[in-house]
């Protein structure tokens, strides 16, 4: 059993505490390793020392931090296997998901190479007689990132990439469920030429999640997971003036209109729906097709491309479509759901309940379950189930589709699939939610744009990644300057007489 560790001031440290948490393998059910938990005191050490080695990286100029970046980049590159590797032993999820995690993370480091133009200043010449203004960006302090078990190379690296060249110093604490992919991201930022202090990757529970939120030096909180967590991450950052940029959960839907193409729709929602067992706050959970035929339709393509999926470990080979879920009380929990889904009447067409592995009885595997003639009020409906089950919510007209999406609390991602342009551009600029596809079933911005929900999705003012993280880490000083008369008109070559 792997013994983790803390990573602090350059290097890999025991924790003192004496609390562990189990690292389980999703696959199997066994404990695969121990990390440690630290305490109020081993965090409070850890953001000083963060505070103390910021000073020195925050003089160092934008394009030398920015070259630390691109090193960076260039080590995930050749890690890149080993990474996803890390990521799929401790989450569950294929390797091919496990790269692309990895890739998507690295996308917003190669951004981050760029961030010289990002924080630049502006300057007005002669805004009065003999006056000019200038503003900057200046770093924040100590921030601190605290990331889901869902994507453990990804949201790392979106919150470290942009904290970071923008000179700031991070404690990052990610899930106790998944910590090596962060582990080994910080030793290769090291290898990248980062300064010790700089990154100190701290694991932890609640205990070290408010000491982060009660630490004074502690500028500002980055989270993405479970919206009563984020909604509880931001009151309480708030409360203690920090900056507060938290992310919860979704109910994503995508409409399929009468016109679509409906097997690249079938397609797209298999992928969507049950991709990484649906442990996505992106994921579609709920098709609306619009119109009983088209719904009948839809269901005919879904059924055997459901059926079809294959269930196994990320070592099973490259024919697997998903892997386990992540705990043995997250597979309880969506089976709970689903039988809610049958006692409320809902049409159970896949039932994914009673799926069992040879050789992995005991790990947390779920089958793919899809129902049809879901109503709004039915649990599976109202709850973010984070599995791999699809609903499907027959909706009349266009009308009853798109208010569905607007009436639902969440406003994370949305698509439509539909081959009229009209009533495309008609549901992007009316629906009320964050990033809308279009065709498209996972809206995810590329990395020079911004990603973040609406409604009870996001807590915060900025989004994650793009622009907005530069203005997040950053905070704006703007100078105005007067100089009065000086030597301008030459030297003077006879002694001036005392006033």
């Amino acid at each position: 059993m792997e013994e983790l560790c803390h990573f602090i001031n350059g290097q890999r440290v025991k924790g003192t505490s004496g609390r562990f948490s189990d690292v389980m393998n999703p696959a199997t059910g066994e404990v695969q390793g121990r990390v440690p938990l630290a305490s109020v005191e081993e965090l409070n050490a850890a953001v000083a020392q963060s505070a103390e080695a910021q000073k020195a990286w925050a003089t160092t100029n934008p394009q030398r931090r920015a070259r630390v970046m691109m090193a960076f980049g260039a080590l995930i590159n050749t890690h890149m296997d080993e990474l996803a590797e890390l990521v799929s032993r401790e989450h569950g999820k294929t390797l091919p998901d496990g790269r692309g995690d990895v890739q998507r993370g690295l996308e917003v480091i190669e951004v981050c190479m760029g961030a010289p133009h990002m924080l630049k200043g502006e300057y007005t010449d002669n805004g009065g007689p003999g006056i000019d203004l200038y503003s900057m960006r200046q770093p924040l302090g100590v921030v601190a990132g605290i990331t889901p078990f869902n994507f453990p190379a990804m949201i790392p690296l979106w919150k470290m990439g942009p904290a970071l060249v923008s000179g700031n110093a991070m404690i990052l604490k990610p899930s106790e469920r998944c910590p090596s992919t962060s582990l080994r991201l910080a030793e290769l930022l090291k290898e990248a030429g980062l300064p010790d202090g700089v990154l100190q990757v701290i694991n932890g529970d609640k205990e070290v999640v408010d000491a982060i939120l009660d630490n004074d030096t502690v500028q500002a909180v980055g989270f993405v997971g479970s919206t009563p967590i984020a909604q509880y991450i931001y009151g309480r950052a708030a409360t203690n003036g920090k900056r507060a940029q938290c992310f919860g959960g979704a109910k994503n839907h995508m409409i399929i209109m009468p016109d679509a193409d409906l097997d690249k729709a079938a397609d797209a929602l298999v992928g969507a729906g049950f991709g990484a067992a649906g442990e996505r706050c992106m994921a579609i959970s709920v098709a609306v097709p619009v119109g009983q035929a088209t719904a009948d339709a839809l269901v005919e393509r879904l059924v055997p491309r459901v059926e079809a999926l294959k269930v196994g470990p990320y070592t099973g080979g490259a024919d697997v479509d998903y892997g386990p879920v992540i705990t043995a009380q997250a597979k309880a929990r969506i089976d709970g759901l689903v039988a809610s889904g049958v006692d409320q009447g809902a049409k159970l067409l896949v039932d994914g309940r009673n799926f069992s592995l040879q050789g992995y009885e005991n790990g947390f595997f779920v089958g793919p379950s899809y129902f049809d003639h879901v109503t709004p009020d039915m649990e599976i409906y109202k709850e973010e189930i984070f599995g791999p089950v699809l609903s499907q919510v027959r909706a009349d007209t266009y009308e009853d589709a798109l208010n569905l999406v607007i009436d639902n609390p969440y406003g994370n991602g949305t698509a439509i699939f539909t081959a009229d342009g009209d009533t495309a551009r008609d549901f992007a600029h009316r629906v009320n939610v964050g990033m809308v596809g279009i065709n498209f079933p996972i809206p995810v911005p590329l990395s020079y744009h911004t990603f973040g929900g609406w409604k009870k999705s996001a807590f915060g003012d900025l989004n994650q990644y793009g622009p907005d993280a530069f203005r997040f880490y950053t905070k704006t000083k703007t100078v105005t300057a007067r100089w009065f008369s000086g030597i301008k008109d030459g030297g003077e070559f006879n002694f001036k007489p005392m006033d």
